[in-house]
């Protein structure tokens, strides 16, 4: 069975689109109220691509959130539990948001710029009317906006080689995270080592929406030694880096602690922030839920579960009879894939903390029930450093 989205003016296009179009994007999801790229019609290819060589890929619907004026640092911190006093301009640094109940709502990627401005790069939430809403009940001075900037990401072991050919060697130093803001044949951007996969890469802040295709082509020109082609956020890759997709792998209840992120939020700080009070109560109580991996058994199944799949307690012989009810339901399965570089079907999960270590847990898949055993996150270590040599030829 198949659908096809209609493409019109209700949901925004980035800078990149037409360019994604030419290149042949078979597959757009919706992201922030914007079209995304998710495959150009060959997953295996794609997957490959990412951990071989180097992909370019539209994430222009990673909106920016841009925050600036006298109170911009406080706004800031009272939308984030990670304890922020230590950031410092050109070091960006990963953020959980969460609302009034605890519950995770967005996790970008935070960049200062200045001394009263900051940037958010936001996952698939309406943050920036959250942020506006907290602005005007609190009577802020800060302006709360949606610039012109849109990221272009370069992914893979190869991406090292693309930027420094078009940058030098400035990207090759930036610790993971940072970022500086410069100009490529007039084209203002914002270079951040930074992506949504563990394979290496960077994204570049496209600070003026005009260019896009020419920023577009001049990386395909720069990248065509290196074997680059255009890709996407890879569905494959994410399920064994445990890459956190907001929406995809949390629900309405999800915090931070059971998403793994609680050694990243600082309860006791003297600072307030939204959902404090909560995420106290939550961490005392004890978390319910993890967030894992599962290791499945059975015949490789294709990436991409259009729906969650119901985690079992085994019923007689291993089997979930019918006797066994919605009781015997324990977690649901998030992401699923068939990993190659493991030779094994794999996936992410949110599983009841009193079931993790269970021996006779059924995963309900459309393809069978599938015995299933947890394992932690990430499957593979990332794969980010920069290759020394190039370090020293930089140096030299």
């Amino acid at each position: 069975m198949s659908f096809s989205i209609a493409i019109g003016p209700r949901i925004r296009k980035s800078p990149f689109f037409d360019c994604t179009v030419a290149a042949g994007v078979t597959h757009f999801s919706t992201y922030n109220h914007m079209y995304i790229p998710v495959s150009y019609g060959d997953a295996l290819g794609e997957y490959e691509q990412l951990i071989q060589r180097v992909d370019l890929r539209d994430v222009g619907a990673q909106r920016q959130l841009r925050i600036k004026g006298a109170d911009a640092a406080r706004l800031v911190q009272i939308l984030t539990p990670r304890n922020l006093a230590g950031l410092t301009i050109g070091k960006g640094a990963y953020v959980p948001i969460c609302d009034s109940k605890g519950a995770l709502v967005n996790d970008p990627v935070l960049l200062q710029l200045g001394a009263d401005e900051y940037l958010l790069s936001l996952a698939d939430s309406d943050t920036l009317m959250l942020a506006e809403g907290i602005a005007f009940g609190l009577g802020l001075d800060v302006d709360v906006s949606e610039p012109d900037i849109a990221p272009l990401a370069i992914q893979g072991p190869k991406s090292h080689y693309v930027v420094r050919d078009l940058l030098g060697a400035a990207p090759l130093h930036l610790p993971y995270f940072g970022f500086y803001e410069t100009e490529l044949a007039g084209i203002p951007l914002i270079v951040a080592r930074s992506g949504w996969s563990k394979q290496g890469g960077y994204e570049f802040y496209l600070c003026d929406g005009t260019k896009g295709r020419a920023l577009w082509d001049l990386v395909m020109e720069a990248g065509a030694d290196y074997g680059i082609a255009a890709g996407a956020p890879n569905y494959i890759e994410r399920v064994e880096s445990g890459m956190i997709s907001i929406g995809a792998d949390t629900d309405a209840e999800s915090n931070p602690f059971e998403m793994g992120l609680g050694g990243i939020c600082d309860l006791e700080q003297e600072a307030d922030f939204i959902g404090k009070d909560a995420l106290k109560r939550i961490k005392a109580n004890g978390v319910k839920r993890a967030f894992m991996g599962l290791f499945m058994d059975g015949a490789p199944f294709p990436a991409v579960n259009e729906n969650r799949w119901g985690i079992y307690r085994g019923g007689r012989d291993g089997q979930r009879g019918a006797e066994c009810d919605a009781e015997c339901l324990v977690g649901q399965v998030t992401a699923a894939a068939f990993s190659p570089r493991l030779a094994r079907n794999i996936a992410t999960c949110l599983i009841g903390r009193d079931h993790i270590d269970a021996a006779d847990l059924l995963v309900e898949t459309p393809f069978g029930a599938r015995h299933a055993t947890t394992t932690p996150l990430p499957f593979l270590p990332p794969s980010t450093k920069v290759p020394q040599t190039l370090l020293e030829d930089s140096l030299s």
